[in-house]
């Protein structure tokens, strides 16, 4: 049953795929920027046409209330409201606007309400003491849908003010009473409108969804080059992808993979190299074996003493195999397991005179010096069995290559980044056009003295894989025919990152 889940699960996931590609979201983007606009324009006009309407239906009820407010006001409705004519109108008011009219005296008291339910009452609101100020008010409740409306009923008195030259009549107006009035609005018929807007909507989120996907083709066409570029360089594996100069990022991308393109090469070629200098190394000792193993084979009754150093030859062809092999697993170890190193705290000086120690009987062969120069103690975090493999390596290099009664010198200082350990001798120096290739697997500057010193164009390269496994750095400086000095550079802690 789990099995099948899964495979149901996989399945939907592996068609919701699209979903994380880029076109799809562009796609997506432009179609919610595009349909929100549509969205506000539809609600805009339904709001707009609604307060519109409103206004008007507003206006056009205050000026009906205005008339019979005077009505009301000239034949006294307010203290007789038998008038059938005004009655007439009043009940017409309310049946034209689909409302409801309240007529209020003084005293705040409902003298007449078209639903006949209020009559009577005391009927007192902020809108109501206003309106008695003279002030007419309208508002709308957009919820319920209906305009409330005040209108003061107002009666025109003369009053005369005396003067020195005489009496002036002015006339002054009173409010007597308020008519409040109720309208709907439920017969302003938006509906139409609407089910107009929502296909105007419609139509325009098609024309979004259409130029989204034009538009989603044409913003990726240039990605798409660069993928089909890609596929031909990766067929092909040769040559650089031209520019595709439509965007700032395209381009980034095209020199990136070129750079890429190009350090792909070099290790190619680099790995082509090293296959055919690994293939000649051990093919070397084998073709001398094989010669002297013919030599001897060819001949009758050959001398012992002919035969034994026949076999001394074959003895150090053997030794010369088993060191190249052994190098080369150090060097596929080191590779796979770079961050495997067995880190403890080691007194750097201690270790140095102990390689020192070790390869004084092979320095004084040659009479050649071995110095220690400590400028301060150094105790730092290291894998101890490979660092002293890689100084082991320049020293036993700078004894090699170096002249009789020369010297190799080894410095040890710090600072409060790095330790640096120099190793510097007086010896043949390397050429200046083989310094930047002196570190590459196999690269011998004189092949056929280092086949004499038992070289195997493999101590330097293992010696810098050890450095920078240690986040370390090597560097030599040479001058051919006077001396050669490398430089190490190692942080204190194993190359780990220091916390906080």
């Amino acid at each position: 049953m789990k099995t099948i889940f899964k495979t149901f699960f996989e399945k939907i996931i592996s068609r919701l795929r699209f979903v994380k590609s880029l076109r799809f979201r562009i796609f997506l983007i432009i179609i919610v920027v595009g349909y929100v606009p549509t969205l506000i324009m539809r609600y805009g006009i339904l709001q707009n046409y609604e307060s519109r309407a409103v206004s008007l239906r507003t206006a056009e009820v205050e000026n009906q209330a205005k008339i019979l407010a005077n009505h009301l006001a000239v034949n006294n409705y307010l203290q007789n409201t038998n008038s059938d004519t005004i009655n007439a109108e009043l009940l017409q008011l309310s049946t034209l606007y689909d409302g409801r009219v309240l007529v209020i005296d003084q005293n705040f008291v409902a003298v007449k309400d078209t639903y006949g339910i209020s009559e009577g009452k005391t009927i007192i609101s902020e809108e109501v003491i206003k309106c008695f100020k003279g002030k007419s008010i309208s508002n709308y409740d957009s919820n319920n849908h209906y305009i409330e409306i005040t209108t003061p009923i107002t009666l025109t008195a003369e009053v005369s003010d005396e003067v020195s030259v005489g009496k002036i009549a002015e006339t002054e107006n009173q409010t007597i009473g308020v008519m409040l009035i109720s309208v709907s609005t439920d017969n302003i018929n938006i509906q139409v409108l609407d089910e107009k807007a929502q296909t105007l909507q419609l139509l325009m989120t098609l024309l979004v969804i259409g130029l989204s996907w034009v538009a989603s083709r044409v913003l990726m066409k240039p990605f798409d080059k660069v993928t089909s570029a890609i596929g031909e360089v990766r067929d092909g594996f040769e040559g650089v992808i031209s520019d595709v100069p439509d965007y700032e990022e395209t381009e980034h991308i095209i020199v990136a993979f070129n750079e890429v393109l190009k350090r792909m090469k070099i290790l190619d070629e680099s790995r082509q190299e090293f296959v055919s200098n690994v293939s000649h190394e051990l093919k070397t000792p084998l073709t001398s074996m094989k010669v002297l193993a013919d030599s001897l084979n060819s001949q009758d009754n050959v001398p012992i003493e002919l035969y034994q150093e026949f076999m001394l030859d074959i003895a150090d062809e053997i030794d010369r195999e088993s060191k190249i092999i052994n190098d080369l697993l150090s060097l596929v170890k080191m590779d796979k397991t770079s961050a495997d190193l067995n880190v403890e705290a080691v007194d750097i000086n201690k270790m140095i005179e102990s390689i020192l120690k070790r390869l004084k009987p092979i320095a004084d062969q040659k009479d050649i010096d071995l110095i220690f120069e400590s400028v301060r103690d150094v105790t730092a975090e290291i894998d101890e069995v490979k660092l002293t493999l890689a100084i082991s390596n320049l020293v036993e290099n700078g004894i090699k290559y170096n002249r009789e009664h020369g010297y190799v010198k080894v410095r040890l200082d710090a600072d409060h980044q790095f330790f640096v350990i120099q190793v510097e001798d007086n010896g043949i120096g390397i050429p200046e056009e083989s310094i930047e290739h002196i570190f590459e697997r196999f690269y011998r500057v004189d092949k056929a003295r280092s086949r004499e010193q038992g070289g195997t164009g493999l101590g330097l390269a293992i010696a810098k894989e050890i450095i920078e496994n240690h986040g370390g750095t090597i560097t030599m400086e040479s001058k051919f025919g006077e001396y050669t000095k490398v430089t190490i550079k190692l942080p204190p802690n194993g190359g780990k990152e220091e916390n906080g």
